[in-house]
């Protein structure tokens, strides 16, 4: 049984028929069309435009390290950085590992060690908290969470103080631990635990684990944290930036120049380029390579970072 059919309406009495009539309907709708396609335009002129804005203001910055870093100490007085001459990039490179015994070196260390190790315990802290979280029910749990959220809107400055006060209760001012245990617990690593595990970690994937046998460490450590690989990618680089970074915590808890991370000891260089200039080429050479970590783990990792970041947002 065939449908019915909508009768078409017939043309009214002396209207144009055929060929005629679509030139006619596209010449009346062609106004409405390139009206509606300017705005489209403007917007993609605008978004372009803010685009290109922030790209220069990212890069500009790199951009002068990367020549200044290049120039001698008359150069840079000069603010001649665009020349062909006063190239001296390995001249500064051997000051900066040369100034005060090699002292930079040592700081990079501390940095990598720092940032590098303690983001990697600080990841696997912050998201089998926030797996449990997520998986585990427990007496206060949203009342918990709670405090973990508050504890994001904290500024790290503000515990500064306060920290200071629990080490030298406890003798670990001016020590390696008293920089390296409090970058080991981040609320919002907490955070971004718990929602990761909703977004990778479905409930009948472990359910079926428990089945088999698996205990719940078991089942965390063979299951559940293969699952969340892209998570801890994404944890781990925003800890690892961010205690890269971190230069009040160190300058107040340390005085020692051996145990200062690159951030504080550059810091320290160009207080005192003030009263020797010789500080700034190796201050500016010591900037350029301090960047370059962090760079490389944004390149090595941003696909796992990539595909982290939308975690939870398809269901």
């Amino acid at each position: 049984m065939s449908a019915p059919t909508t009768p078409r309406t017939p043309p009214a009495p002396g209207a144009p028929r055929g060929p005629r009539a679509r030139r006619t309907r596209r010449a009346a709708g062609a106004p409405h069309s390139a009206a509606s396609a300017r705005p489209r335009l403007l917007g993609r002129v605008a978004v372009n435009a803010v685009v290109g804005l922030s790209v220069l203001y990212t890069l500009l910055p790199v951009l002068w390290l990367l020549l200044a870093s290049a120039k001698n100490r008359g150069a840079l007085f000069r603010s001649d950085l665009l020349s062909l001459g006063d190239f001296s990039f390995a001249d500064n490179l051997a000051a900066l590992f040369a100034m005060e015994d090699g002292i930079y070196g040592r700081w990079y260390l501390n940095s990598l060690l720092y940032a590098v190790v303690g983001a990697a315990v600080s990841t696997m802290i912050s998201v089998a908290c926030g797996y449990a979280f997520d998986k585990y029910r427990f007496r206060g749990k949203e009342k918990l969470f709670g405090l973990v959220l508050a504890g994001v809107m904290v500024p790290p400055t503000v515990l500064a103080l306060p920290l200071y006060l629990m080490a030298s209760e406890v003798g670990l001012v001016n020590t390696f631990w008293s920089v390296f245990i409090p970058v080991l617990f981040n609320p919002f690593g907490v955070y971004l635990g718990r929602v990761f595990s909703q977004g990778y970690v479905p409930d009948e994937v472990l359910e079926a684990a428990r089945v088999d046998g698996a205990g719940e460490l078991a089942s965390y450590f063979r299951v559940a944290l293969r699952m969340l690989g892209p998570g801890l990618v994404t944890v781990f680089l925003f800890q690892l930036t961010a205690i890269w970074n971190n230069f009040f915590l160190p300058m107040v808890m340390l005085s020692d120049q051996k145990l200062f991370p690159v951030s504080l000891g550059l810091y320290v260089w160009n207080s005192a380029a003030v009263v020797t200039p010789d500080y700034y080429p190796v201050v500016i050479s010591g900037s350029l390579l301090a960047v370059l970590p962090l760079i490389a783990a944004f390149v090595l990792l941003q696909r796992h970072w990539r595909s982290g970041l939308t975690a939870g947002s398809v269901k």
